[in-house]
């Protein structure tokens, strides 16, 4: 016997040892549960995990939504009901958060409203730009699929104090208007200005990853279909949205989904870079719910829990209208 397959032998043992050592355990088990119930035994792990990790924290925080006091323990914390969610809906006008008692929960649910859709449009805009620029044969393609997909790789905190540096009174981006002989721009102090640079720096910090999906589904895409249209002059605008468009809506669905909920839970990297202002112009739903919940005093867990579940019902419904979206297209 030669030295390869004696090598190969000791291998084999080593790794078969933990089977061997388990096997009399997994007879036993099968014996009491019957073959039949053995994928069950399989899948007890996972399930005890998913329970642990997903649908007890969800009943916690159902309990905390219904409970009061800024005590942590929940012995400690007495029921008052629906006296979260009325605090929250409490509201004399809903188009004017000034009239309701939790002011903030409104303009966080309205910027939010508005920061998602343009957040995500421009981001799947911007990425599928992107994905068709290094989808042809230009120069340095390895290159540039590297650079773009860079900022995903960095810390929120990181692209946060970055981008701080650059927009600051004093900053990298004011110099540059100082030496053109303009006049310097508070950028974080004004609420417009505040909110476009919060979704340019989510949209920068993100796209690369949705890039790298769109260029995936690009690539998907046969190459004699383009050769067809090529034979038959169509245009590139025609091409694009006869050819493109409609064999990249299955991984554009996705890219949507992805993009709407990251977009939804935003949350480092504007806490970082405005704080959620100036006053509250940039503060979305996510930050809301950490400052009611753990930063301000008396901590007010049992609102922050509302607050989330608001949320989080929020985002069931919209992956429901995903999920029969998705179906309808794949019925036709």
């Amino acid at each position: 016997m030669s030295a390869r397959v004696q090598l190969a032998s000791a291998a084999g043992a080593i790794l078969s040892l933990p089977a061997r050592l388990i096997e009399p355990a997994m007879s036993g088990i099968q014996r009491g549960v019957g073959i039949k119930r053995m994928p069950w035994v399989f899948l007890l792990p996972n399930l005890v995990a998913v329970v642990l990790f997903a649908l007890l924290p969800v009943f916690i925080n159902i309990f905390y939504s219904v409970s009061g006091s800024d005590r942590l323990f929940p012995w400690d914390r007495p029921f008052v009901g629906g006296a979260n969610y009325q605090s929250l809906l409490d509201c004399g006008n809903y188009l004017d958060p000034s009239t309701c008692s939790r002011d903030l929960f409104w303009r966080a649910l309205g910027n939010t409203m508005v920061f998602v859709p343009v957040q995500v449009i421009c981001m799947i805009a911007v990425a599928l730009l992107t994905a068709i620029c290094l989808n042809r044969d230009i120069i340095g393609r390895g290159f540039f699929r590297g650079i773009f997909f860079f900022p995903v790789m960095l810390s929120p905190v990181v692209v946060a104090l970055t981008w701080q540096w650059i927009l600051q009174r004093n900053g990298a981006l004011n110099g540059l208007i100082s030496a053109a002989g303009l006049t310097p721009v508070n950028w974080l102090v004004f609420p417009n200005t505040a909110f476009f640079w919060s979704v340019f720096v989510t949209v920068w910090a993100h796209m690369g990853f949705y890039t790298i999906i769109l260029l995936a589904g690009l690539q998907a895409i046969p190459r004699d279909v383009y050769e067809a249209a090529k034979m038959d002059s169509a245009s590139p605008w025609r091409v694009f949205t006869r050819i493109t468009l409609p064999l990249l809506k299955p991984v554009m669905l996705v890219v949507f989904i992805l993009a709407v909920i990251r977009s939804v839970q935003t949350f480092d990297e504007l806490y970082v870079l405005t704080g959620g202002g100036p006053g509250s112009a940039t503060m979305l739903m996510v930050q809301y719910i950490y400052e009611v919940g753990f930063a301000t005093q008396p901590r007010n867990f049992g609102l922050a829990a509302a607050a989330s579940l608001f949320l989080g019902l929020a985002l069931l419904i919209f992956t429901g209208i995903q999920m029969r979206i998705s179906r309808g297209g794949n019925n036709d």
